[in-house]
């Protein structure tokens, strides 16, 4: 049985314990608001580059000048996995579900004779692929910054286009949590070369004739590459909605924990110093029935 001196300290060090986690559970709600915002107003930007994209694409689908992060390389015998996570944990199950998702693609790509190369961004998802797909993982980037900002993403966006035009892969796909609620957020893929807008044109569109100036090729030429920086930005916008969204839940979770906690420790060390003071009361009777 525990001493009444060490429940003192447990409960002082649990204690401890839920004012970090009550504080972070704080900070995460502050952060939610701004990075929220943010994610919901790049979805918009987004999505209207795709239907510009759609409406370019039709145009020239199927010609042989088509550019190449539309048209793909002809094969799908290498594929590149970009994985973002978080830079640090304590967020539940944020991280480790992303690169689950990220894990389950590659391993059913090498099934099927694939070779699989991986991008990671952020730490977490670096420290989880690793022991499984170290020789595969060709770059683990680092994002330390307190916000995401867009030339962050064009970073990334630049090593994949340099390693696509360079050959050293076929098809890429992006891995990043989709923000939909503090208690909800959804791992998703997206392939990014050769670009997914099949059906996003007739919506946009609705049948109408578009002539542009300059010519289609043009446009592309220059769309492409930034919507590979805009699709790439959109995902850490999401990923840091969603990792504030986790952790506010987290730390909420963990702060009730240590609530629980206190509440049995108190409970134990109250009885054990009842049975000490009773204890003690004993000896005394007996020894003054004694005498």
């Amino acid at each position: 049985m525990a001493s009444l001196k060490d429940l003192r300290n447990r409960i002082a060090s649990v204690k401890a314990t839920q004012k970090i986690t009550r504080a972070m559970q704080m900070v995460a709600a502050s952060k939610l608001r701004r990075a929220q915002a943010a994610a919901e107003a790049a979805r918009p930007y987004a999505t209207r580059m795709g239907a510009v994209l759609a409406n370019l694409a039709t145009t020239v689908a199927g010609r042989a000048d088509a550019p190449q992060l539309l048209a793909g390389t002809g094969a799908d015998n290498t594929h590149l996995l970009i994985v973002c996570t978080a830079e640090r944990g304590l967020c539940g199950a944020f991280n480790s579900s992303i690169s689950r998702l990220a894990r389950d693609h590659a391993l059913k790509l090498a099934g099927e004779g694939k070779e699989v190369k991986l991008l990671c961004v952020g730490r977490k998802g670096f420290e989880a692929l690793r022991r499984q797909f170290g020789r595969q993982i060709v770059e683990a980037i680092e994002l330390r910054v307190t916000q995401v900002s867009f030339t962050d993403a064009n970073g990334v966006a630049d090593k994949v286009l340099a390693m696509f035009d360079a050959g050293e892969f076929d098809v890429a796909t992006l891995f990043y949590a989709e923000f939909k609620s503090v208690i909800s957020q959804i791992p998703t893929a997206r392939q990014l070369i050769p670009a997914e807008i099949a059906g996003e044109g007739r919506e946009a569109g609705g049948g109408a004739v578009y002539e542009h100036e300059p010519d289609e090729e043009s446009i592309l030429a220059d769309l492409l590459p930034r919507n590979v920086s805009v699709q790439i930005f959109r995902a850490l916008l999401e990923n840091a909605a969603s990792e504030m969204g986790a952790k506010m839940t987290a730390m909420d979770n963990a702060t009730r924990n240590a609530g629980d906690m206190i509440d049995a420790l108190t409970l134990n060390y109250n009885r054990t110093r009842q049975a000490q003071i009773t204890k003690e009361l004993i000896e005394i009777i007996s020894g003054a029935e004694a005498l």
